[in-house]
């Protein structure tokens, strides 16, 4: 009975540090969205990359390495007094497929309309975030 309660108490401890590995690989940041059309993308030209897609910030694009990438992005709470509560609880993987370049791109990633609605209500237009590459 010792045993199986000390194997139980590993397979917590274990598991507790894995979610918590998996949390503190997200980093923080910001994101807007932007409308149709998609296309021509700066990695994809006139590809049809569907509409879960993202535009990377100088903070992600790294000169078109984060081409083609994944980003599981997740809405942490507002950026203005504009709408207190935007966030809906969910989470996104979006394909970064073009570049959002200074000085017009106000957030470390920028969303398709479609993939911000998903985690965040549109009128908020800016969005706290965490995000990593998946």
């Amino acid at each position: 009975m010792a045993k199986v309660k000390s194997a139980i108490m590993m397979m917590m401890i274990m598991a507790m540090a894995m979610a918590m590995a998996m949390v503190a690989s997200a980093a923080p940041g910001t994101a807007t969205f932007y409308t149709p059309p998609y296309v021509p993308s700066s990695c994809n030209g006139f590809q049809n990359d569907g509409v879960m897609i993202a535009a990377a910030s100088d903070a992600i694009w790294n000169n078109r390495a984060a081409c083609n990438t994944n980003y599981r992005v997740r809405c942490t709470g507002p950026t203005n007094a504009g709408v207190p509560q935007p966030c809906r609880g969910d989470s996104v993987v979006v394909k970064v497929v073009d570049y959002c370049p200074p000085p017009g791109c106000r957030g470390t990633i920028d969303l398709s309309q479609e993939a911000f609605s998903v985690i965040a209500d549109p009128n908020a237009g800016k969005i706290n975030i965490e995000y990593e590459r998946v």
